[in-house]
């Protein structure tokens, strides 16, 4: 695969970025997905800054490759983790949920890399004009949390590459190699994958939840609470919770109450399959078997390749 602007960027192999997920992704995983030619991402939103550090050292430890760290905007202790990522020199930061401008300037002061997240052209645009240094477009289908808008990644992309001039990177319903070459056909420079790497043998998701991913079919999930901050989740016992109160008119506060605290946790890194919040993509229907990260990155660059030299070579591609 030849350089682009996402390899150049990140000094890595492949476009091929691993989502910072809460739960499922601590330095094992992103030392895995960069050692094998991507990206890895610790996700921090669920780590307390003690625990934050100690993943990023370890990381540190385990690749000698580029990795980055995902952090969300409105995370309370943000000050802590930013001060981490500062020390220990984290060359890449994923930001999402919250106003880019806060901390873009002072982590590219220090040499840090800066990509933010958005589910909009809007935010794009806003990104963009804060100085990050590449865009996540997110797309309706992706897991965890997502967009009011409910906007598709097939209408994302090409809208938000219109729109903007730096490197964007595609993100949502994306687990095969086949989705990323459609994704750069779209304006993508490379994506971005999360569900496909919460079933990996190096994902901190509880072996309970990987197992749920494996099994799911099609409709398996749904965006919901909107009213709070929306979610894709699977439709367990506790989203029928959640259905019931919708169905009763639930408030606002009423929903903020069901959803109480550490449910997230209690779901995805407890194993929790009743009552917990089991934050999955649209693209779970595809995934079969948890593998090892490494056979993962394998199988999409693979597959991607095969799929490009088809487009090549196939008449129904020729008009």
């Amino acid at each position: 695969m030849e350089k682009n602007r996402i390899t150049s960027l990140f000094e890595i192999r492949y476009p091929l970025i691993q989502a910072g997920m809460i739960w499922c992704s601590g330095w094992e995983l992103a030392s895995a997905v960069s050692n094998a030619g991507g990206l890895g991402i610790i996700g921090s939103g669920s780590m307390y800054p003690d625990v934050f550090k100690a993943h990023v050292k370890k990381c540190k430890a385990a690749t000698d490759k580029p990795f980055a760290v995902n952090i969300p905007l409105l995370y309370p202790n943000i000050e802590d983790h930013i001060k981490t990522i500062i020390e220990e020199k984290v060359p890449v930061v994923f930001s999402s949920a919250g106003n880019p401008g806060t901390w873009t300037s002072i982590l590219k002061a220090e040499g840090i890399k800066v990509v933010h997240v958005v589910s909009s052209v809007k935010f794009a645009l806003k990104a963009e004009a804060c100085g990050v240094d590449a865009v996540v477009a997110e797309g309706f289908e992706a897991g965890g949390h997502n967009g009011r808008e409910e906007t598709t990644s097939l209408c994302l992309i090409p809208m938000v590459r219109e729109a903007i001039s730096c490197p964007l990177i595609a993100a949502g319903g994306i687990a095969t190699g086949r989705a990323m070459l459609a994704a750069m056909v779209l304006g993508a420079d490379g994506v971005q994958i999360g569900t496909r790497f919460v079933a990996s043998e190096e994902s901190s998701a509880h072996v309970a939840f990987k197992s749920q991913v494996t099994d799911l079919g099609e409709g398996g999930t749904q965006l919901t609470l909107k009213e709070l901050t929306p979610v894709r989740m699977i439709k367990n016992p506790f989203f029928e919770q959640i259905q019931t109160a919708y169905a009763q008119c639930a408030t606002k506060e009423e929903l903020a109450q069901l959803l109480g605290r550490g449910r997230a946790k209690k779901g995805m890194f407890e194993g929790n399959l009743e009552d917990g919040e089991l934050e999955i993509g649209q693209i779970s229907g595809l995934v079969r078997e948890i593998l090892p990260a490494r056979d993962i990155v394998n199988q999409i660059i693979d597959e991607y390749t095969v799929a490009a030299r088809l487009v090549d070579s196939d008449p129904r591609f020729r008009f």
